[in-house]
């Protein structure tokens, strides 16, 4: 049997839209609803009378749906209707499968409520939704505050929140939160001498600052302006706002007049941060009153990760002769050493990067993919996976960050993260890929012959523009998603596991089995650029891993 279309509320049914569509076509009003609506007819309508009621009904629909240029196309003259004839068919079905918005608090009464009851309003000063959530309805008749809305008015307005009882929820958020201090990004923030740090606790005399600032904001700003990564400056950004902020906002204090019971309340704060509706809300523009400094609670590894920022700001502001002390110095998290090892499981195993490895290897022939495409792809894969390179980095490299020593050791040169020069060393695997990959994109192997501009990773269209990080992310994270798909019937753990794969797990893929096969920890850090040893350490699992094994093999049944 034919599948019958529903037809969503409020448009017109089907006979009336064929009749519609035989009147746009060509068809006398008598010819469309005689062929169509005959019963209609038969009530005492006139046949243009019909047509005319379903175009408006259309319009309003379509209006309803915040679709003004579909609503254009059934409001033309009955002597160009067959011109527009096949965008009325089209604007048809995509009403059929356009679904009713949602209204938003920010939203303007005139986009939502009647007419009538718009201009009584809009008088009263009352344009969005959010001006009017905080009085709908507070109390009994509460629309005789507003002049001219009259009870019908007024019930359709009730009517329309009861319909949509997640504004009701926000209005209230939103009174809680104009009873306290709304919380706003701080360049909007206009300080009392009191809190801006002008006057802190804690501030070491003037005579010995050597940073030549005022207040605490200017102070953030300086340590800000070391880093010159932008993605480093913003991440600093957000924790230093949070916490100057918090300050202000939840203890009245400054900055420079935080002690160390205030650096473990905050800690506890940072976990769950409360009253929500001041400090929690959806990603949103720094420019939108609706900005809020969290989107959630905070892990145990971002909770460490945000003190161990702020200590870091501090430490250099005691540096720097601005305060005193540290208040956040040797404050510990619990749970953050045992979610930082849950980081060590986005590695893969041996066996699951040998399977990975080989999905790839018939990415053109088995799955569809251009051969460049292969091609890169595989390179992608050998080259990171021998380098423990960052996503940025492989993106960014190009021929000429390639030498060999005096020894006969090969490196390529970069600059990691925080601006850092370093040099990574280069693998039998990861030259062997190399040349196969120059190989394949009709460049010259040998170095004398390198153009030393040539992107290490090429693009597919032949130029010299390389790839993006973005662009290499997706094409990474695409070939994840395939091979997962593959394996899914055979290895549903594994497929499970490349659902969730980043690139940036072929860097802890690359730490985790050079560890296993004996490398030292302090060349594998090197080779990883980690500030700490101890960042490595996270890794040494895989001894564990490799005991087990070979304890297995020994003692085999």
């Amino acid at each position: 049997m034919p599948r019958r279309l529903t037809v969503p509320d409020g448009l017109p049914d089907p006979a009336a839209l064929a009749t519609l569509r035989a009147w746009y076509e060509g068809a006398s009003s008598r010819e469309s609803a005689d062929r169509y609506l005959r019963d209609r007819i038969g009530d005492g309508q006139s046949a243009r009378g019909i047509i005319g009621a379903i175009r408006r009904q259309l319009v309003q629909y379509a209006r309803q749906r915040q679709r003004p240029d579909l609503a254009e196309v059934f409001v033309c003259s009955a002597t160009e209707r067959v011109g527009y004839a096949r965008a009325a068919a089209a604007a048809i079905e995509q009403l059929r499968v356009t679904p009713a918005p949602s209204p938003q608090i920010s939203d303007a009464v005139a986009q939502w409520l009647p007419a009538r009851a718009v201009r009584a309003l809009q008088a009263a000063g009352i344009n969005t939704l959010a001006d009017l959530t905080v009085r709908i309805p507070r109390r009994r008749q509460w629309w005789t505050a507003v002049p001219g809305l009259g009870v019908t008015s007024a019930r359709q307005i009730e009517a329309f929140f009861a319909a949509h009882p997640v504004l009701t929820e926000r209005a209230r958020a939103l009174i809680v939160a104009d009873r306290r201090s709304i919380v706003t990004p701080w360049e909007h923030l206009r300080l009392p001498h009191e809190v801006d740090g002008s006057a802190g606790a804690f501030r070491a005399p003037l005579s010995t600052c050597i940073l030549g600032v005022d207040n605490d904001y200017e102070a953030i700003q300086a340590w800000l302006a070391l880093h010159e990564s932008p993605a480093t400056q913003r991440a600093y950004r957000k924790e230093a706002e949070r916490l100057i902020l918090w300050a202000i906002v939840a203890r009245g204090k400054a900055l420079s007049s935080l002690t160390t019971k205030d650096a473990t309340d905050y800690r506890a704060f940072l976990r769950r941060p409360t009253p929500r509706e001041r400090w929690v809300g959806p990603p949103r523009p720094r420019t939108s009153p609706d900005w809020r400094p969290f989107v959630d609670n905070l892990s145990a590894r971002s909770v460490a990760h945000a003190l161990a920022v702020l200590s870091a700001l501090f430490r250099w502001l005691v540096e720097q002769r601005y305060v005193l002390a540290n208040p956040f110095a040797g404050i510990k998290v619990r749970g953050s050493q045992r979610a930082m090892a849950v980081e060590t499981t986005h590695a893969f195993t041996e066996g699951e990067w040998l399977l990975v490895r080989t999905i790839a290897n018939g990415l053109e022939w088995s799955y569809g993919w251009q051969a460049a495409a292969a091609q890169r792809l595989r390179f992608l894969l050998d080259f990171g996976y021998a380098t423990g390179l960052r996503i940025s980095e492989l993106a960014n490299a190009a021929l000429r960050h390639l030498d060999a020593d005096a020894l006969g050791d090969h490196w390529l040169h970069l600059v990691g993260k925080g601006g850092k020069p370093a040099r990574v060393a280069l693998t039998p695997l990861a030259r062997a890929a190399l040349e196969r990959y120059l190989l394949e994109r009709e460049l010259p192997v040998s170095r004398a012959r390198w153009n030393p501009t040539t992107p290490l990773i090429g693009s597919l269209d032949g130029g010299e523009t390389g790839i993006t990080p973005l662009r290499l992310w997706e094409v990474m994270r695409r070939f994840f998603r395939l091979a997962a798909d593959i394996i899914e019937g055979d290895h549903p753990a594994l497929a499970e596991k490349l659902r969730r794969a980043t690139p940036h797990w072929m860097r802890h893929t690359h730490a985790t089995h050079a560890l296993a096969k004996g490398v030292e920890l302090s060349a594998v850090r090197d080779n990883l650029r980690h500030a700490s040893i101890s960042t490595t350490s996270i890794y040494l699992h895989t001894d564990d891993v490799k005991r087990a094994r070979q304890f297995g093999e020994a003692f085999a049944a």
